[in-house]
């Protein structure tokens, strides 16, 4: 195995110089450090791990803890992608990933203990229980932590924007002429469905449009199955809406679902909006019109924020990430 001894014999400088190119000290020129990498790949030297953790401090470890109501985990294309954004951030600059749970060799712990045993720099948090006992302890404890699509007092957190996002979607909706318009909202004790629900409630309001009790329907935790069942609570009004705001892609195409089962269609009878802009909802009949999140930048932002607090160059940082309507096929101008 090549070892910093073997590389400082080849390139000439001595194996000080050699391991500080190797962990990218400041006080190394870029043009040495670029003949050492250089000679280093060359010659495939991997690095010990446990004595770069003894040089620098760092476990090069950041923990995952994703902990959520939906009970679909990674399957969800929205999480899926900002994880992986994450990942490619950090691994660019050199961190493994780590997922945390309750359970080390069958032994039950607590999320902190996790962090401990494994020693990790820092924490990405998604959950839409940011108060639970157990993750409030990390979020207190040393560790740096970042929340993810959520908001928190005592830590760093990054989200999309929310509130323009149902701005962008009841100003279409009127643009195109609708003014009874229905909302399938999110259980509001998550973030994203508590914030979307009461901004859209202040959208329509701006608009002019009367609030009707009866046309906000509980969608549950963000189902194919929740957006189906409510859209189906819409349906047996008196007055039905012109148009209905899904507050997720997947309870948008529950609705849409519900909708075709009555015979109806989508937009000719009634216009459907989602919320996030996955994969899938480009594929549907009709395509479906939504605002996306862009998962991408969450992830990098996620990744930035948290590094930067790891090395101790920020503090808390919150990050509002911009959103943007994407116009397909499932709404209908009535002008």
């Amino acid at each position: 195995m090549t070892t910093i001894y073997d590389i400082s014999k080849e390139t000439g400088f001595s194996p000080t110089t050699v391991s500080k190119a190797l962990n990218n000290y400041p006080d190394v020129s870029e043009k040495t450090k670029k003949l050492i990498l250089q000679k280093a790949s060359e010659m495939g030297y991997i690095p010990n791990s446990h004595a770069r953790i003894l040089t620098t401090k760092k476990s090069w470890t950041i923990g995952i803890l994703f902990d959520e109501k939906l009970n679909v985990g990674m399957k969800h294309p929205f999480f899926s992608a900002i994880i992986e954004s994450f990942k490619k951030s950090v691994e660019a600059r050199g961190y493994d990933l780590l997922f945390i749970s309750k359970d080390i060799g069958g032994d039950k712990i607590s999320y902190l203990d996790h962090c401990k045993i494994r020693a990790v720099d820092g924490v990405i948090i998604i959950t839409s229980k940011p108060n639970d006992e157990e993750i409030q302890a990390i979020i207190n404890s040393d560790f740096p932590c970042v929340v993810i699509d959520n908001e928190c007092r005592k830590s760093s957190s990054v989200h999309s924007d929310d509130i323009e996002g149902c701005y962008k979607v009841a100003e279409y909706l009127y643009s195109l002429g609708h003014r009874k318009i229905a909302n399938i909202y999110g259980s509001l004790d998550t973030f994203s469905g508590n914030v979307r629900y009461n901004e859209f409630k202040n959208a329509l309001k701006e608009l002019g449009l009367e609030i009707k009790d009866e046309y906000f329907v509980d969608g549950g935790y963000f189902s194919f199955d929740g957006g189906y069942y409510a859209m189906k609570k819409l349906l047996e009004l008196e007055e039905l809406p012109t148009a209905v705001f899904a507050a997720g892609d997947f309870m948008a195409i529950g609705a849409i679902s519900a909708i075709k089962e009555m015979g109806l269609n989508v937009p000719e009878d009634i216009s459907v909006i989602g919320y996030d802009d996955l994969e899938l909802s480009k594929y549907i009949t009709p395509k479906l019109t939504t605002i996306k999140q862009n998962a991408d930048l969450i992830g990098e932002n996620a990744a930035d924020i948290l590094i930067n607090a790891i090395d101790k160059k920020n503090s808390r940082t919150s990050v509002i990430v911009p959103v943007e309507l994407v116009v397909r096929d499932s709404c209908k101008s009535l002008t």
